[in-house]
C-alpha cells in the first residue's frame, strides 16, 4: 500500500490534507471534514445536517462528491435504487456526512417504499483494505453500527437473523427492536440514535427500542453471535472491536442497498 501517516485529528480539528491510519492489512483513510459553526442551529439547538435543498457536508463513502442516484426530490434525501445491489460504480454507494462524531444526539424520519432495505450507520469509518495484491474500500458497516432501515412485511431481511434482528430499529444482526413499533411502507417513521460515552440507544417512532453499551465485553459477545464474528469475518470483528480512541469517533452515513428509500429532517446535537 502507499506510504501511510497516522491521523491524530479529533472532530474538533480536522486536517486540512488527506491521512491515513496504519494496520496491518488495512488503513483508515481521514479526509478533510467540515465545520459545525457553518451549519444552521434549529430552536431546539440541533444542528441542521440536511434541510432538503442541498447537499452542502455530503459526499459519497469513499468518493469525493455525491453518487448520482442520491437524489433530493420534494425536500427529501432520496436514494434512486433499482431492487439490485448498487456498486459505486453504477452511481451508487453509501453517503456520508462528513464529519466524525463522537458523542451526539441524531434525529431523522424515513420512509421505506414496498420490499425496501436500507441503513442508518455510526462511528463509521473509511477503510481501505488490501486484498490479493490490490487496494480497495472496505464497505462501511463493517466498521459502522447499524440502525436497520427495512419494509418488515416484504422484505425477506426481516425474518432473517435471530428474534427479528434484522427488522427495522434493530442494530443489524445483533439486538431485536423491541418493541417492534415500525409503520408500514409508504409511511413516515421517526428515529434517533443516542450514543454517549458508549451507550448506545435506538428510538423508533418515540420509543426506545434498543439499548447496549460499546466497547465492553458486551459489545464483543454481540459481535460474536452475529455475521460479524471472529470466526466468521475476523477484519470485520477487529475494526467493530478495536479500542483505540480514534476508533471511538466516526461518520455518520446512509445505506445503499439498491432499494428506494427516502429520508428527511436530519438533525444533530
Amino acid at each position: 500500500m502507499t506510504a501511510l501517516v497516522a491521523a491524530s485529528a479529533s472532530c474538533g480539528n480536522p486536517k486540512s490534507k488527506e491521512e491515513a491510519v496504519a494496520q496491518p492489512g488495512y488503513a483508515e483513510i481521514v479526509k478533510p471534514q467540515v465545520d459545525l459553526k457553518d451549519f444552521p442551529k434549529d430552536s431546539e439547538g440541533y444542528y441542521i445536517l440536511f434541510d432538503g435543498s442541498g447537499f452542502k457536508g455530503w459526499r459519497g463513502y469513499g468518493q469525493d462528491g455525491i453518487p448520482p442516484k442520491w437524489v433530493i426530490e420534494d425536500g427529501c434525501l432520496k436514494f434512486n435504487g433499482t431492487g439490485g445491489r448498487e456498486t459505486p460504480d453504477d452511481g451508487g454507494g453509501d453517503l456520508i456526512f462528513t464529519r466524525k462524531f463522537k458523542n451526539f444526539d441524531l434525529q431523522f424520519e424515513w420512509m421505506a417504499t414496498e420490499g425496501a432495505n436500507s441503513g442508518v450507520l455510526y462511528l463509521g469509518r473509511e477503510i481501505m483494505m488490501e486484498r490479493n495484491g490490490e487496494s480497495r474500500y472496505a464497505p462501511l458497516f463493517m466498521s459502522a453500527p447499524e440502525y436497520q432501515i427495512l419494509d418488515n412485511d416484504n422484505h425477506p431481511d426481516a425474518k432473517l437473523g435471530v428474534d427479528g434482528n434484522r427488522q427495522s430499529a434493530s442494530l443489524y444482526d445483533m439486538l431485536p427492536a423491541r418493541p417492534q413499533n415500525a409503520r408500514p411502507h409508504g409511511q413516515w417513521n421517526t428515529a434517533r440514535i443516542t450514543v454517549r460515552n458508549g451507550k448506545v440507544v435506538h428510538y423508533q417512532n418515540g420509543e426506545p427500542v434498543v439499548e447496549y453499551r460499546l466497547w465492553t465485553k458486551e459489545w464483543t459477545d454481540l459481535l460474536n453471535a452475529s455475521k460479524f464474528a471472529q470466526d466468521k469475518w475476523p477484519l470485520a470483528f477487529e475494526l467493530f472491536n478495536e479500542l483505540g480512541g480514534d476508533a471511538r469517533e466516526g461518520y455518520i452515513g446512509f445505506q445503499d442497498h439498491g432499494d428506494v428509500v427516502y429520508y428527511r429532517n436530519i438533525r444533530i446535537k
